[in-house]
């Protein structure tokens, strides 16, 4: 049997197993990469522990360890309070605050995951405040990230458009940029709608508030209502009054003041030299961690606890896995198994196919570049849209990041906000990457490719 069929079954495997045992995956998939790797392959350890998304892990570590800091010293509900007041009080506006955000950030040259690592705590924890759907708020994050992701100037747009550059076919990069932009807006808005956007429509901070102060005094026996503080209809502030009024509860407010001010210039140093200067956000964010743990020893406490560690080990274990996949020349052999097919349209279906289920689990910038390639043969004849088929093909490999196992997905999961059930939320997001592959390519084929319009 072959490596690359003999690989697939491995993989089809582990996903029955993960399936039907409540074990993580990611333990099985370093296990499948040890034994496919090192028993059938004959490949070194070392060389499997080389296929270890190190950069990823440091990522994933370090944002988390920063924004539980951050959500310690009550920085995350700061920032909250003022997303609020940007859109008026308006909940139903916020997620749609952070796709734009989301959105602009990437389109101006930053790397999708570096975005969605800043945008993804501070949104999630509106939605946990607030009561929107976690799910709805991280995905409607990542597609903003994506919405941006091929400008003319973003790594995303700068890859593809120099890819066919080469090749010397004509080509549009707004056409790219615009396709994936309007593409990614179009999921938003029927996300948005689906996970219950509808309802928030008309709700102010301010009446949300309120009626949580009397669904809580309802259920408190002999709660006075003098011992809470809303300050007015809409400010979206609150908190205890100074019963004693000796001023203690004014020093203490002080005192988180100075914490609260580092972090925020922690955030923007994270933003300038991450996206700006285009160094590693994992480095950055666990550095700036480190200083704030220094700053306020007692803001850090329990914070390495709230690293998703779980979510680390499924990740990291996945992509592990998907190098090994990569060095027994799996997806080389499903790639060339469909440039050969001789049939155009039907081709490049399932280079699309190809492109998102690889990049559910790996780099979208890898698959791009490995993709694109493969599909000039095709081009070449000039049965189907050159144009149309790399518009599909980027949108196809980047549209399924919401999956769990890719790095922008994996972040909306380690950044769960606390009292969520993460087991469940994984599952949530799981269902909705595999509807993104599942028919992602295809609306892009539909699209894009068929009508030949482009």
């Amino acid at each position: 049997m072959s490596a690359p069929i003999l690989s697939i079954i491995v993989l089809a495997v582990m996903f029955l197993l993960a399936t039907v045992l409540p074990i993580n995956m990611g333990a099985l998939a370093f296990v499948g990469a040890f034994l496919l790797g090192a028993v059938f392959l004959g490949m070194d350890t070392s060389d499997i522990l080389a296929e270890f998304p190190g950069g990823l892990f440091l990522t994933l570590v370090g944002v988390t360890y920063l924004f539980a800091i951050a959500q310690n010293n009550g920085t995350i509900d700061l920032l909250i309070r003022r997303a609020v007041r940007l859109v008026d009080n308006r909940i139903a506006l916020v997620p749609w605050v952070m796709f734009v955000i989301t959105a602009a950030i990437t389109a101006v040259g930053a790397l999708g995951p570096a975005a969605v690592a800043i945008m993804a705590p501070i949104g999630l924890g509106f939605a946990a405040k607030y009561k929107i759907n976690p799910l709805m708020m991280g995905m409607l994050i990542v597609h903003g990230a994506q919405a941006g992701g091929f400008s003319p100037i973003a790594v995303y747009g700068v890859i593809v458009n120099s890819l066919i550059a080469d090749t010397g076919f004509a080509f549009s990069p707004m056409a790219l940029f615009l396709s994936s932009l309007l593409f990614n807006f179009a999921i938003a808005i029927v996300l948005f709608f689906v996970l219950g956007g509808r309802k928030l429509s008309g709700t102010r901070v301010g009446h949300f508030v309120e009626s949580v102060a009397e669904a809580r005094m309802n259920v408190s026996v002999g709660a006075k209502a003098s011992d809470v503080d809303f300050k007015g209809s809409g400010s979206g502030t609150y908190g205890p009054r100074d019963p004693a009024g000796d001023g203690a509860t004014a020093t203490k407010t002080r005192q988180q003041v100075f914490p609260q001010v580092m972090t925020v210039l922690g955030l923007i140093v994270l933003a300038v030299v991450a996206l700006g200067f285009k160094v590693d956000v994992g480095f950055v964010a666990i550095t700036i961690a480190v200083v704030l743990a220094l700053i306020s020893p007692e803001a850090q406490k329990g914070a390495v606890n709230k690293i998703s560690w779980s979510t680390v080990l499924l990740i990291c274990g996945m992509l592990t896995f998907v190098g090994v996949l990569e060095a027994a020349g799996t997806i080389e052999y499903v790639s060339d198994a469909v440039a050969t097919m001789g049939m155009p349209l039907l081709a490049a279906l399932m280079i699309c196919y190809i492109g998102a289920v690889v990049s559910a689990f790996a780099s979208s910038t890898a698959i791009l570049a490995a993709l694109i390639p493969l599909a000039i043969p095709f081009l070449d004849s000039g049965a189907v849209s050159a144009i149309g088929v790399v518009c599909a093909l980027a949108i196809a490999s980047t549209v399924v990041d919401v999956s769990p196992f890719s790095t922008n997905g994996a972040l909306v999961l380690a950044n769960a906000p606390e009292g969520t059930d993460k087991e469940r939320f994984y599952r949530q997001i799981l269902g909705y990457g595999g509807i993104v592959v599942v028919a992602g390519p295809l609306l892009a084929w539909l699209i894009l490719v068929l009508p030949g319009w482009l």
